[in-house]
């Protein structure tokens, strides 16, 4: 497969479309974000990198991070954490109040925003520093100690934050909160709020990619059942509602974010990083992406001259 081409491909396949759409506002703070970035980038088991345009440009991964949460609760829970969340799709929208009354407090999968803030108190209640010990997680993923939280974006999203208020309190009076509510609000916040680029994204899931080897990162061990497990929960939990469309793809998709692995072979971040082109926000299996600063520091460059240098390969 000439990946180079492929994302060559995508770029101009998607220019017509460079207008569409409009900025996520629904977080005041996101409303800033220029909608003219575009970036993807792709990473292979074997080392290959490909990155396309702006590739290196940060944003907040905001839904993709649910991937990370869940990868250190099933590490420290195992198999009990699902006695508080379940692993199925939820055929409703990732923030709906209704289905998490019906079924009395159990969010039917982790990537629904009720699934993530559980997931967030078993982090609170399980790490004696977990902004700390989250932040290094994902720092030793993508390769690079410089990636970290945007307060600003976070308390932007805790001020207008009124139906996940609702939700933790639901939560809450269903007794599968164990911390107080706004603490829970506010770690989850914040875990959102987290600055990466479709580059860091990528090297970040590739290790959920690469069957092949030891997940031992920064502390999380996880078994390969146990990666297997969580591809299958976002190959059909993903994209919440639209969940049947993302079948035979792993991916984490979020307002114009978007990660896709394809396990044992690659993961691929991409981002339209102003663009609000999806209908929620979510983690789903689809695709596959990796990427990292730190990845490429004793990698050789090589400029590939073809449609205009877009695309920049690390060998």
């Amino acid at each position: 497969m000439d990946y180079r081409k492929l994302l060559v491909d995508i770029y101009y396949q998607v220019q017509p479309l460079a207008n569409e759409g409009m900025v996520a506002d629904y977080i005041p703070a996101l409303a800033k974000v220029s909608p003219d970035y575009f970036g993807m980038c792709l990473s292979d088991v074997d080392g290959e990198v490909y990155a396309v345009k702006d590739a290196d440009v940060r944003f907040s991964i905001q839904s993709i991070s649910k991937v990370f949460a869940l990868a250190m609760c099933l590490a420290v829970k195992g198999e009990a954490l699902w006695k508080r969340v379940g692993k199925e799709p939820s055929g409703t929208a990732f923030n709906s109040l209704v289905q998490l009354e019906v079924e009395h407090g159990i969010p039917r999968n982790p990537f629904i925003n009720a699934g993530a803030l559980v997931l967030a108190d078993v982090l609170l209640t399980s790490f004696e520093n977990p902004e700390e010990e989250f932040l290094a997680f994902v720092r030793e993923l993508c390769g690079s100690d410089t990636v970290g939280y945007n307060d600003e974006v976070a308390l932007s999203e805790r001020e207008t934050g009124y139906l996940n208020a609702a939700i933790a309190n639901m939560l809450k009076y269903h007794k599968n909160i164990d911390c107080d509510v706004e603490r829970v609000l506010r770690f989850y916040f914040r875990m959102c709020s987290v600055e990466m680029s479709c580059r860091e994204l990528s090297k970040a899931f590739l290790a959920f990619a690469d069957h092949g080897g030891e997940f031992r990162h920064a502390g999380i061990e996880l078994t390969r059942s146990q990666i297997k497990r969580m591809n299958a929960i976002m190959q059909t939990c993903g994209f919440y509602d639209e969940a049947k469309e993302g079948v035979g793809r792993i991916n984490a998709v979020q307002d114009g974010r978007c990660v896709k692995i394809y396990p044992s072979a690659l993961a691929l971040g991409k981002a339209l990083v102003g663009g609000d082109l999806q209908s929620g926000n979510g983690a789903s299996e689809g695709g596959a992406s990796t990427g990292g600063e730190e990845y490429h520091m004793h990698a050789r460059r090589e400029k590939i001259r073809a449609s205009n240098d877009i695309v920049t390969r690390a060998v």
